[in-house]
């Protein structure tokens, strides 16, 4: 059966590649929602950026819902500087003519979670929306299956600041509530979505596929050359559709359940996630942080199934 999974995201130009390979993977996943959250861009680009995506994917049966405009207790960071000022720079695509639902992203994350069994949460921005709903509604930790996070890092460190991992810098106090929620956490950190990086082969292998393949690769022209620059490799990372690859295909993923707690009171380490890796503490293990992927049979799954779009 099709895993049940609500997207909790910031599109955007990797999160809009996660939801496409989510939309074009009906037989192993089920798309009951997608929730929007601040975090690459404001909170009205992210959700109008996900019906763009719904379309382009077209999937306008999907429902798509706005949710918290800030982190809990902090001003909200952008990202602007990666994805461009409305988020899926790269390509001019029109705007959405399907419609955001009226619900609340958090009361219909907690809604969802009532009436189904089995709920697979993939947050692959800021935590905000899945922390606010866990603390509102505390019954629901017991009913989610999992919840698959992109976010944070261990030997791999900090891509916004030295020692932090954006999605989680964004929000530190909301992810502490997520990491601590006793929930089944599946995490794809930096260490192994910098494995998957979009060469020159990879990315014309998906401008061949046709028109869906041509805006991938517009978007990832746009916002490889900030990760080429900074890190001086041959490619950019495609963080957010690791996520869903694991959802799809666990086997091409290797990781261990460690222990990982959330900083939030340093400044100079704040949204660090301390990824006791080695064992080296006795505190309890609440993660199973991904270390490494066949990248090639990541975009081998991800070129077939976008070839279907």
């Amino acid at each position: 059966m099709p895993r049940k999974i609500i997207i909790d995201t910031d599109p955007g130009q990797d999160d809009a590649v996660a939801l496409l390979l989510a939309l074009a993977s009906p037989e192993d996943i089920e798309v009951l929602g997608i929730t929007c959250v601040a975090g690459n861009v404001p909170l009205p680009l992210t959700a109008k950026n996900a019906r763009i995506v719904c379309e382009l994917a077209g999937r306008t049966d999907v429902r798509v819902f706005a949710g918290c405009d800030a982190p809990l207790r902090r001003k909200l960071v952008t990202a602007e500087h990666v994805h461009g000022k409305t988020g899926l720079d790269g390509i001019t695509l029109p705007d959405p003519r399907m419609p955001l639902q009226d619900q609340h992203a958090v009361d219909f994350i907690i809604e969802t979670c009532r009436a189904e069994d089995d709920v697979t949460l993939v947050p692959i921005g800021p935590l905000t929306n899945i922390a606010t709903a866990l603390t509102r509604a505390p019954d629901i930790a017991g009913r989610i299956a999992e919840i698959v996070i992109m976010g944070g890092a261990y030997f791999q460190v900090g891509n916004i600041t030295p020692t932090a991992e954006f999605n989680i810098f964004v929000d530190p106090e909301a992810a502490e509530i997520v990491f601590r929620s006793g929930v089944k956490l599946t995490v794809m950190p930096l260490d192994v979505t910098h494995k998957v990086l979009t060469t020159r082969p990879r990315i014309e292998a998906l401008r061949a596929l046709g028109p869906v393949g041509e805006v991938v690769a517009s978007w990832t022209d746009f916002f490889e050359r900030f990760d080429m620059e900074k890190y001086g490799s041959e490619g950019a990372p495609l963080h957010d559709p690791c996520t869903i690859a694991w959802l799809i295909d666990p086997t091409l993923f290797s990781g261990r359940q460690i222990n990982v707690e959330i900083e939030t009171v340093s400044d100079l380490t704040l949204g660090m996630t301390v990824a006791d890796w080695w064992g080296v503490t006795d505190r309890a293990k609440n993660a199973y942080f991904v270390g490494s992927c066949d990248a090639d049979g990541f975009y081998a799954l991800l070129t077939e199934r976008l070839a279907r779009l």
